[in-house]
Order: structure tokens, then sequence, then C-alpha cells
């Protein structure tokens, strides 16, 4: 056993190490809009199946998107969940297209019993990303060619402490209490040809913290012998960040990369402002048959109209997303490592919560994965694979079209906790 937990460390080690680099390595312009683009917030497993997670209850991984599922972790083991992907991007308009690839850390949570009754967890994971570089040029009949160029680049990170409670058989109500920090920087460029005009460019920075919390509840009944039922729901809360603002504003000749004779005209350090992420709230049901069958629906509402930032609002309407997937396992309890294996799929649909040219970007996910248990170790260790194909946009609005694979793997590791040693 002393590899597995090698492994895990050195999982643990570049987490850590990745999660502070990778903070930049996306490339989306659509990431430009509020906060930039928000992480799934959902577990491998959970991604696998089109990101359900407010009605499913699993004792081998952690579902952090509905803190009330804490409650399923054994009473006597130590979960420890961690996972990594990567990411292809294709960016297209009618004339030109753009890839991207990346690595990068997805999450890292702990799951642990306290009491009877009382289970929490722990962990880290990217909130958000920003990362964009978009270039535009016009032509000016008397200046002559202008090129604009937009930058952005951070995103924002969640350590959460969950804490889960069974008020009664099959009700478990649980509370995500998180803080919220990261860096938000963007560049705008305008650039005259030639050698006779003043550049300019403006620089944005924001640091931003903040602590909220997230509630859910859980209900589970069975139908009839190995029937089962679950409905669960999540509550998200307003968030109200604190917010440092850096702006500076600066008039130079050449290009920005090698300026020649800058001269910064506006230097805003420090400015305080607060951050407001609106509410949102989620239900879901599943229908679990023993442990071989799992079907689910979620919806989830986002009051995004209501974000502002330095009492500034953004280009962001309200919106929904809807999630459905199954997850097929043949025979849990076989000696055949094949019929242990499960077999998941789903898909997730959403409105969109910005607006560009006055057309919603909507995103539509199809998902497939693999739950593998480690063979000749325990059938309680796993390692998930999850295939993620998506799109945002589309030609047909005459918006970008952007399509994404993600790759992503996670490793479970479920240990015993605490246990007596009895002696005849």
């Amino acid at each position: 056993m002393k590899y597995i937990y090698k492994l895990f460390l050195l999982l643990l080690i570049l987490f850590c190490i990745n999660l502070g680099f990778a903070q930049n390595e996306i490339s989306s312009p659509y990431s430009g809009f509020g906060i930039g683009k928000l992480s799934s917030g959902t577990s491998v497993t959970s991604q696998s199946m089109g990101g359900i997670s407010y009605a499913i209850q699993n004792p081998y991984f952690v579902n952090f998107k509905n803190p009330a599922s804490y409650v399923a972790f054994d009473s006597l083991t130590f979960l420890a969940d961690a996972s990594f992907y990567a990411l292809f991007t294709t960016l297209r308009t009618e004339t030109k297209t753009q890839k991207n690839n990346s690595v990068r850390p997805a999450y890292l949570a702990i799951g642990l019993p306290v009491t009877r009754h009382w289970r929490t967890s722990v962990g880290v994971l990217p909130f958000s990303d920003l990362g964009y570089t978009i270039l535009n040029s016009k032509t000016d009949e008397h200046i002559g060619k202008i090129s604009y160029t937009y930058k952005g680049n951070g995103g924002l990170i969640q350590l959460f402490w969950g804490n889960a409670f069974q008020l009664y058989k099959g009700l478990s109500v649980g509370i995500n209490t998180s803080y919220l920090f990261g860096h938000l920087a963007t560049t705008r460029i305008a650039e005259i040809e030639g050698s006779n005009y003043f550049n300019s460019a403006i620089d944005n920075s924001l640091n931003v913290n903040g602590i909220y919390l997230s509630g859910g509840v859980q209900y589970f009944f069975n139908l009839k012998e190995k029937h089962r039922i679950g409905l669960g729901a999540i509550y998200e809360n307003s968030l109200y960040l604190s917010v440092r603002k850096n702006e500076t504003v600066t008039i130079f000749q050449g290009r920005y990369e090698n300026m020649i004779g800058q001269d910064i005209i506006s230097n805003i350090n420090g400015k305080r402002g607060r951050m407001i992420i609106p509410q949102s709230i989620g239900a879901g049901t599943s229908y679990h048959y023993a442990n071989r069958f799992l079907i689910g629906l979620d919806a989830t509402w986002h009051q995004w109209e209501k974000f502002k930032l330095m009492n500034q609002s953004d280009s962001l309407k309200n919106s929904w997303e809807i999630k459905g997937g199954v997850q097929f396992t043949p025979n849990p309890q076989s000696n055949k490592y094949l019929k242990r294996i499960s077999i998941r799929t789903g898909v997730k649909y959403s409105t969109g919560y910005f607006i560009v040219d006055g057309k919603t970007v909507d995103e539509y996910t199809l998902a497939f994965g693999l739950g593998l248990p480690l063979k000749g170790i325990s059938s309680n260790h796993a390692i998930n694979i999850l295939f993620e194909y998506g799109q945002l946009g589309s030609l047909q609005k005459n918006i970008i079209a952007e399509n994404f694979i993600r790759l992503s793997v996670n490793f479970i590791l479920h240990e015993k906790w605490y246990q007596r040693v009895k002696l005849d």
C-alpha cells in the first residue's frame, strides 16, 4: 500500500504547484465577462454524468456541490480525491481558427467522519478562470491603421470547509463555508502605425477576496427493495467580495512590449470597492437500482443580472442550466474486474449568462466516463476518467464558436481512518 500513498502525495504536491501557476493558461474570449469562465464546481464522477450532483450520495467520492451528501462518508474511513485535466480549445470565426491546449489541476478534496451523525470535508478548487488575447484593427482615413489588443489573465480560487448532519433516516443537511481569493488583470492597448503618433494602454488589476456560505439538503427513500429515490436542493447565497483595484493609463511611442518615451497620465492604487456575485438555486432528483444503476436530473437558476463590480454592471443575464446523466455498474461485488467498472454518460445545456452583440451565448456539453477500481489493491481505490465535448456560441449567430475537449482523471484514496484493535 505504500506506493499508493506515495502516488497520492505526489499528486498533492503537483496540484499545489500547478494551482499557483496555471491560472492564466486558458484561452477563451468569453472569459472576459463577469469574473471569468466559471469552473464546473463538481467532481469528475459527477461531471461524467453531465454534472448531476444535487441528489447524489456516494461514500467513494466527495460531492462538494451539495454538502448534504457528505453524510454518505463511511464512519471508519478517510477519503481523498485529487483531479487534473487537459483542455483542448478551438476558436472559430468565419475566416480564422485558433487552437489552444493546457494541462492543469481541477480540485483536491478530503472527506472525514466526525461523529455518528456528522461528517466533514475540506478542499480547494478553481472558482473561475480569466484568459484571452483578442486582436482587432481598423483604418482611419486621417491617421491610418489602428491596432487594438485586449488581454486578460488570472482567476479566483475557492477554499471550502463543509459539514453535513444526518437529521434522521434519509434526511440530511449540509453547509459549505468558502473563502474566495484571486487576481484578475486586463489590458487594453491602442497602437497607431508609424512613429508620429502616441499610443495608449489601460492596465487594470483586481485583487479579490471574501467569504460566502452555500447550503444543501437531501432526502432519500425506498420505493421497494433495491429501488431508491433521491431528492436534493442547494442554495448559493450572493457573494459580497472585497476588491482592491489598481489602474494605470499610459501613453507611449513604439510597441507596448518595448515602450519609448512612456508617460503615465493616470494611476490609481488600492482603490477599495466590492464585487457582487449573485445567488443560485438548484434542485435535482435521482433514481437508484441497488448499486448498479443510477439516473439523475438537475436544474439550476443563476441570477446574473444582479452582478456588479465597483458599482458597475456587466452584459450579463439570468440563466438556466439543465443536466442529466446515468451510471451503470454491471456488478460492484463481482470477482470479475470488468463487471466492477462503472460506465457513465451525461449531457448539460446552459442558456448562457453573457450577451455578445445582443445575442446570448449558450453552451452544450456531452460527457462520457469510466470508473476503474484499482485491481489487486482495493475495490474502494479507483481512477476515474472523463471525456467531455462542448461548444459555446455559434457561427450561425455571427459570434465566435468555441469548441472544447476536456480529458479529466482523478485518483480516489479510500482508507481506514480509525479502527480499534481488539485482543483476545
